[in-house]
């Protein structure tokens, strides 16, 4: 069995691909991991950064040590949903920089929502990802 995941950005559908994503995923049959959320809490309880982007850098570091612990890595990732506290081109922009450079050239499907609020005060920014775990 194959362990790709093919990326598709049809032609008659925004190129997704120019801007680090992917229209549609399509991922051979095998075991999913489904990452919950992550936001900017560390295991030490440090304190969560104010800025948009300083938080990403957080959550990234979080989403690639959920890839370590289950043996992936970006290329693995299916999709992705990027919830953001009050979304629109400025913070979509922070956020863009620290997660296309934890994908790496990886493009998942991914979707951007914006919402009120997230699970406390502080998180600005919450990512989850679905992932095809290697064999």
């Amino acid at each position: 069995m194959t362990n790709t995941i093919e990326r598709l950005n049809p032609s008659d559908l925004p190129d997704a691909g120019q801007v680090g994503y992917s229209q549609i995923s399509i991922a051979e049959p095998g075991r999913l991991a489904f990452v919950s959320g992550q936001v900017a809490w560390t295991a030490d309880g440090g304190a969560v950064p104010g800025s948009i982007a300083e938080q990403t850098k957080v959550v990234v570091a979080n989403l690639d040590r959920a890839l370590q612990a289950i043996g992936a890595g970006t290329a693995d990732i299916v999709q992705m949903r990027i919830y953001v506290v009050d979304l629109d081109s400025e913070t979509q922009g922070q956020a863009m920089g620290p997660l296309l450079a934890f994908l790496d050239g990886a493009r998942p499907s991914l979707t951007g929502i914006g919402v009120s609020a997230l699970a406390g005060p502080d998180p600005k920014i919450e990512i989850e990802m679905v992932v095809r775990l290697p064999d």
